[in-house]
């Protein structure tokens, strides 16, 4: 490829293409793609558009999220004086913000229509690029083309030479941000904010790690700072918005997304009107959620997180016109595979309130083939960790390594098991009970067990659980005290109070060792009913073993496996609700739920509907209506597609699932 771009240097553009064809047969993935890009590029200067434009659609048609795809369409239509090239300009830039072309460009675009502000704008991010050394921007494309161990190794090798560059540590910062490095990644945002204390991008980046990491306090007043300081930049105040949110600062939140929806300059009317929309429905105010996911699909309306949104509610019923105008997006080949992908599982809800399973089922279908493929997941990782938790904590183990003695403040409940498995249900019930606090699915406890595996490539064997050996009791202890230092922004000083991230069940070794007063609660539905459930749902993010039938059969297994095994390991420490046992005979069940706990039995526990407090998880307004048996047996509705699941999950476990 490196012979190619000599001859296109040089003009001889005949010779690459021959070169290109010659070849392409022998490429595949990133090689295929790159030399069908330098196709187009060739036959653009060759002047022959229809072959340039034939070979763009191919590469989008396999990589729709190829930000220099989208470059090279715009200047394929720029030079054939099209309209629409300043649109695909600034597609190729939300894909790719280091495309200095596409900046330079559309800055000339926004000049010719009028727009000298924008212009100018666009103009100062080109000149940025531009002034950044050649290894620092190489490495700056490869981050945002998702190659980050490339960028990575370029990021370091330029810092050895050059430990100060400012540029490059934040370039390394979010690197090391998307491999999930966040100690890193704080740590270097932390040094370039010293050295550049105005530096407002690094500020920005800096908040986003620290919401990661859970610092929301921090990353609050890091927000207010930013906003401070550029009070009109739209980017900042939605920021400080959504961390108002986050910290349940309701009506500040509503005031400055209102701003921001009223405002010229802001560019992501429609985002502003989702996340609104996330606020009001967490608050409890569904007409008025309802009404800002509509007006976010009416201020653009290819944007499918908006329909997802409204199906997400479980409660909403699409009307004919929204059928309609999802399934033309569908079937549209310009919308981009993100939006792509919410608008199938939204329709895939859609067709299911209308009786449609065959049509429901295929949407579903179709939208977690594209989220695999798409993903980094790698089934037999997880398979290697969850081994990794059976082979270290024996009963000897677990009871040698606890924590040494120390106060706690409050008696944290971890409700475990598989997503959509009755988990909502369960917090909110016992946020009814006036001793108990209902928080939210709190990462706190996965991100302790991703400190203690270190840095680690996906292959390595992992160092947790087996790194507790290292650790003395005192070590133990303080890893519990960050624990209740890191949720405290989430409580009010209950004497319980719940964590309801499904995926700790794989850390209930790691939770008994330095939190030894936790109570462990394991919510369990119907496998079928559950990996049905979760199938259907598009998570935010994570729970990536979701996208695929086969994995969640072997999800759920695991699932049931090692909580057999917590169970021998930890006896008479786990409490498990059965989510039909509970739908069916709810004051049996949640007595015997608060029996473990050791609190006594109050009314509104046995009618959790009633109790008013934010939710924000998909099961929001479910929790929010009487219980009822409804979504008991769902899955018998598309028994002849789910013929795979009940394979894949076997006789033993689909008789025996209540008994691990």
């Amino acid at each position: 490829m490196d012979y190619v771009k000599k001859l296109l240097a040089r003009g001889q553009f005949s010779r690459a293409l021959e070169i290109l064809k010659q070849e392409r047969l022998s490429l595949s993935g990133d090689d295929l793609k790159e030399s069908l890009y330098y196709e187009a590029v060739s036959y653009r200067y060759l002047n022959r558009f229809s072959d340039a434009e034939q070979v763009l659609n191919e590469i989008l048609q396999q990589w729709p999220e190829y930000g220099r795809a989208f470059q090279e369409r715009g200047h394929l239509e720029k030079a054939q004086q099209s309209i629409a090239a300043i649109a695909s300009y600034y597609q190729a830039i939300r894909l790719n913000p280091a495309l200095h072309a596409s900046w330079t460009s559309a800055a000339e675009l926004e000049a010719a229509r009028g727009n000298p502000q924008q212009a100018k704008r666009n103009q100062q991010q080109a000149k940025f690029l531009l002034q950044q050394p050649k290894p620092v921007l190489a490495a700056l494309n490869l981050y945002h083309e998702g190659k980050y161990y490339k960028a990575e190794k370029l990021c370091r090798a330029f810092l050895q030479k050059h430990p100060h560059h400012i540029e490059a540590m934040r370039t390394l910062a979010n690197i090391g941000s998307k491999l999930d490095v966040l100690n890193d990644a704080e740590f270097l945002l932390e040094s370039v904010l010293v050295l550049e204390p105005g530096y407002e991008l690094a500020r920005f980046d800096y908040v986003k790690v620290l919401q990661r990491r859970q610092k929301h306090d921090q990353a609050y007043q890091q927000a207010e700072k930013l906003f401070k300081q550029s009070p009109d930049n739209p980017l900042y105040k939605a920021l400080f918005a959504n961390l108002s949110a986050t910290l349940d600062y309701e009506q500040q939140a509503l005031r400055l997304y209102d701003e921001l929806i009223n405002e010229d300059e802001n560019e992501d009317i429609a985002g502003i009107y989702v996340a609104k929309g996330h606020l009001l429905k967490a608050m409890g105010q569904q007409d008025n959620a309802i009404a800002s996911y509509q007006s976010a699909y009416k201020e653009r309306n290819d944007f499918g997180d908006a329909y997802w949104s409204l199906a997400n509610l479980k409660t909403y019923r699409f009307s004919e016109s929204e059928v309609e105008a999802m399934k033309n997006l569908v079937e549209s080949s310009g919308v981009a595979q993100r939006d792509q992908i919410h608008l199938l599982f939204a329709l895939g809800k859609a067709y299911e309130q209308q009786g449609e399973t065959e049509k429901s089922f295929e949407c579903y279908r179709q939208g977690n083939t594209l989220k695999r493929d798409g993903s980094q997941f790698k089934p037999e990782v997880l398979a290697k960790r969850i081994q990794a938790q059976f082979d270290y904590f024996t009963a000897d183990k677990a009871a040698s390594v606890v924590a040494s003695e120390y106060e706690a403040e409050a008696t944290p409940v971890f409700i475990v098991g598989l997503p959509r498995a009755g988990s909502t249900l369960v917090e909110q019930i016992l946020a009814a009970h006036s001793q108990v606090e209902g928080t939210q699915e709190l990462p706190n406890i996965p991100a302790i067990a991703h400190s203690l595996n270190g840095r680690q490539v996906q292959a390595e064997q992992p160092r947790y659980p087996k790194v507790l050996d290292e650790l003395n009791p005192e070590s133990l202890a303080e890893l519990g005290q960050r624990y209740f230092k890191e949720t405290q922004v989430y409580r009010t000083g209950a004497p319980y109070f719940t964590d309801k991230m499904p995926n700790n069940f794989r850390h209930i070794g790691l939770i008994k060792s330095i939190l030894p007063n936790a109570k462990i609660i394991d919510a369990r539905r119907h496998p079928l009913d559950c990996c049905f459930s979760g199938y259907k749902q598009l998570f935010a993010e994570g729970q990536e073993f979701s996208y695929g039938l086969d994995m969640l059969a072997d999800y759920y297994r695991d699932y049931l496996r090692l909580m057999a095994h917590w169970k021998k390991v930890y006896p008479n420490s786990i409490h498990t609700v059965i989510h039909e046992r509970l739908v069916e005979d709810t004051t049996t069940e949640v007595g015997a739920m608060l029996d473990y706990l050791g609190l006594p039995l109050e009314q509104q526990c046995i009618e959790p509907h009633t109790t008013a407090r934010r939710v924000k998880t998909a099961s929001s307004e479910q929790v929010r209506e009487p219980i009822s048996a409804k979504g008991i047996g769902q899955w018998q509705v598309y028994e002849e597609q789910l013929a795979p699941l009940k394979k894949a999950l076997g006789d033993t476990v689909l008789n025996q699932w209540q008994q691990y």
